[in-house]
């Protein structure tokens, strides 16, 4: 079964435009935080998480779009993978996704367990 094509984005004040962040790629539905990424509320990732199914797939521009810190990384991924939406990060980042394909998502290999090392997780903090 082929699934949606759906992105996260995040900007950290109402004056920066998230327009670049996943350009160029085909996306049935995206959905954008305008807020801080120490906020610990962020309900478009809140509905993103809720709307995606089995088969969807989730494409962030980097990972410190996506997550605060290593610990809310693995959460989100966890969650994600554990319910079969796979996904990627379009700059500079590990395929963190285990079961990622290259649908419009640029990445770098993942490493052996196709888990995502501290070391890799570029500006994620």
């Amino acid at each position: 079964m082929s699934g949606q094509r759906v992105g996260y984005q995040r900007v950290s004040s109402l004056e920066q435009n998230p327009a670049r962040q996943l350009e160029g790629i085909p996306l049935d539905q995206t959905f954008i935080d305008r807020l801080s990424g120490k906020d610990v509320d962020r309900p478009q990732l809140t509905e993103m998480l809720r709307f995606v199914r089995a088969g969807d797939v989730v494409t962030v521009h980097s990972l410190d779009r996506l997550a605060r810190n290593l610990v809310d990384l693995r959460r989100i991924v966890s969650d994600l993978t554990g319910r079969g939406v796979r996904g990627g990060v379009r700059q500079g980042a590990a395929d963190v996704y285990r079961r990622g394909q290259r649908d419009g998502a640029v990445r770098a290999p993942a490493t052996p367990g196709g888990d995502a090392t501290p070391g890799s997780l570029g500006r994620v903090r």
